[in-house]
């Protein structure tokens, strides 16, 4: 499963529920930021790859 942010190309490593959107599956470094904010729940996917 390819990252949910546009324009990128890696491979989804994070499942992020997001309480005021959609949860989307994107890649290590785009889940960082999205991470750390207060009610966000990163879940890390089996086959996601971490660099």
């Amino acid at each position: 499963m390819q990252c949910a942010e546009d324009g990128c190309d890696r491979t989804a490593a994070v499942r992020l529920h997001i309480p005021w959107a959609e949860d989307r599956a994107v890649c290590a470094a785009h889940a960082r930021g999205p991470a750390t904010q207060d009610g966000v729940v990163a879940e890390p996917l089996e086959d996601g790859e971490f660099p």
